[in-house]
């Protein structure tokens, strides 16, 4: 990773891969839509309601995704002083929060028709809104810490000390009793069927893709504006 530490040799790789993932998304998520929407059956207990879950698995995901993304991000920086370490990091937090609150959105309309209930504090739908709260914390420390010219050691630990939610709400189903049903993809297989799993994963496919470029555009913002600055304080001089 370290071949990638300097600005500009990052930026020459940042700038064509950041259309190549945002098309690339675009496209598997409409393929993956029209799937989901049109092709695929309605499940035999759910109905119509199923289809919901084509935007939420990918939005769950993505958003625990993006917090582990946070946490190695951090270590880097911690450990091993990665220049782009934090940049990276905190272009992960507002699409990371924004995955977590579309999974609790949709999680909410999902389970009005299927539990009865828009929300139960059960451990998945629980641990899923601390990691939003997270998210915004991470968010307000950055750029506290930013605007006072800090070097992000307290955010990184932060990232990293937020991790720990991760794998609660991996092992919640499992842990205690909830109304969220297990995990349905594992190494062993999947208990979906598959007719509706294809557009599942390309779903799941389509939205990481558009992560990645949304994660990249904010990378390029970040070290842009950090030049702009740089080059005022020169000025200044």
């Amino acid at each position: 990773m370290h071949i990638y530490a300097n600005p500009a040799r990052f930026l020459r790789l940042a700038r064509p891969l950041t259309g190549w993932l945002g098309w690339g998304g675009a496209v598997l998520i409409a393929a993956a839509l029209v799937g989901g929407l049109f092709l695929s059956p309605e499940d035999y207990l759910q109905g119509e309601s199923v289809r919901i879950m084509y935007v939420h698995v990918p939005a769950a995901w993505l958003g625990m995704g993006g917090w582990t993304g946070i946490a190695i991000a951090s270590l880097m920086q911690l450990v091993w002083r990665h220049p782009l370490a934090a940049v990276a990091a905190r272009a992960v937090a507002v699409p990371g929060m924004l995955f977590t609150a579309i999974c609790l959105v949709t999680g909410s309309l999902w389970g009005r028709p299927t539990w009865g209930t828009y929300w139960e504090w059960d451990g998945r739908m629980t641990s899923m809104l601390v990691l939003l709260f997270l998210y915004a914390g991470y968010i307000a420390l950055a750029e506290a810490d930013r605007e006072r010219g800090g070097e992000g050691r307290i955010t990184a630990i932060f990232g990293l000390v937020g991790a720990i939610n991760i794998p609660i709400i991996k092992y919640s189903v499992e842990w205690w009793n909830t109304l969220h049903q297990g995990q349905s993809i594992g190494v062993r297989g999947s208990s979906i069927d598959a007719s509706m799993l294809w557009p599942l994963l390309l779903s799941t496919a389509g939205f990481s893709l558009l992560f990645g470029a949304i994660v990249l555009m904010r990378m390029r913002a970040a070290l842009a504006r950090q030049k702009v600055e740089a080059r005022l304080r020169r000025m200044a001089a």
